[in-house]
């Protein structure tokens, strides 16, 4: 939180409180449907703009839709394109790791869902992770004029609506999508199904795919990041997907990028790397520091513990010897690994890699826990 800067946050205070004008004025059915429909169409700006096309090129288009994209992605008012895509590809570099600044599985719910934003992390932009698209001016410029865009509809639906236009078919629109939006950093890696084994804790929700047309499918993203659909199966609702099927009827987007077979149906061979984040993953399931009291205890009164304590002086290296010697009621064996495992991750082709890598983090883990309890008693 002492990162926070808080001048950046006071506008977005301000649009939030610019719904309360709604008490002021006399709302018409009309503003509805512009709430409505601006939730809608910026949410598609989002989803199949900043995310789908920017951050991971998952499909292809015109240079001058390219521009529609933008523009329309940034009238929601979060932030500029490149910036929005840069931090997200830097996101998917890092899931869930302390390098991911809004995990909320690191940084808990509120920092994941919105404060992160105005983090000096937050803030700023690194270029190198966006140079495929920071290569087109108008799209530099869009970045240097942010706020134009959401200025300008905003002002065009007051033209339109007059103010019970603006404060609920604009600032409500707006504030409505802000956190649909920020559901899928915040509450995608808590709440839902893992059925691919990603590393990280990125999980499917029917709910979150509805409210972000399509988003909620997000294990399914990061076990496959370039698809243009998210919803791998007939039934799993990807309206953004939907949208750009038809686009690509009439050539306005093209090359959508679909997952293979052995994709869907989770039989790719697991990388070193999502193999060494999986295993952490399940070795983090377990208390270490339980499992550790628990060893204490029931040494505390046979030559275990002595050897444990001379063991702790000559280093953690020797622990782990120590305890790979002996049969620990305590620890996890690999069959509870495993069994475990089978739990959380449905899709896989075999779990001992991962199930063999945890056995050794938890080992490595418990006896740094017991070096330290050890040289403290």
């Amino acid at each position: 939180m002492e990162d926070i800067i808080h001048p950046r946050v006071l506008p977005f205070i301000m649009v939030h409180l610019a719904c309360f004008g709604i008490i002021w004025v006399d709302v018409q059915p009309i503003d509805w449907i512009i709430c409505g429909v601006l939730y809608v169409i910026r949410m598609f700006g989002i989803t199949a703009g900043f995310h789908r096309y920017f951050a991971h090129r998952s499909y292809k288009t015109s240079r001058v839709f390219q521009f529609l994209l933008a523009f329309l992605g940034q009238s929601s008012a979060q932030r500029g394109v490149l910036w929005w895509a840069a931090k997200h590809r830097l996101h998917h570099k890092h899931s869930d790791t302390d390098q991911d600044v809004h995990s909320p599985v690191k940084h808990g719910f509120w920092y994941s869902h919105v404060l992160w934003i105005f983090s000096k992390r937050g803030l700023t932009t690194n270029y190198d992770l966006i140079k495929d698209f920071q290569k087109y001016p108008e799209l530099v410029w869009l970045e240097k004029w942010e706020r134009f865009p959401p200025f300008l509809l905003g002002v065009a639906v007051w033209a339109v609506a007059g103010w019970s236009g603006l404060f609920v078919g604009f600032f409500l629109s707006t504030v409505l999508l802000f956190h649909g939006t920020f559901t899928i950093n915040s509450l995608s890696h808590v709440y839902g199904k893992q059925p691919y084994v990603t590393g990280d804790h990125s999980r499917n929700n029917l709910l979150l795919a509805i409210i972000t047309l399509g988003e909620g499918w997000h294990n399914n993203h990061h076990h496959f990041p370039s698809a243009t659909p998210q919803g791998f199966h007939w039934w799993q609702i990807d309206i953004t997907y939907y949208i750009l099927k038809v686009l690509s009827i009439f050539r306005i987007v093209w090359d959508l990028r679909l997952p293979p077979t052995h994709v869907v149906e989770g039989t790719r061979k697991l990388s070193l790397t999502v193999v060494e984040k999986a295993a952490h993953q399940l070795a983090g399931s377990f208390s270490i520091e339980q499992i550790g009291k628990a060893l204490l205890k029931a040494w505390s009164q046979t030559p275990k513990l002595e050897e444990l304590r001379k063991r702790a002086h000559m280093g953690q290296t020797e622990v782990e010897k120590f305890l790979a010697e002996l049969k620990i009621p305590e620890l996890p064996a690999p069959a509870d690994l495993k069994h475990k495992a089978q739990k959380m991750f449905a899709h896989i082709p075999s779990l001992n890699p991962i199930v063999e890598r945890a056995h050794q983090i938890m080992l490595q883990s418990i006896s740094v826990w017991l070096v330290q309890e050890a040289n403290a008693m």
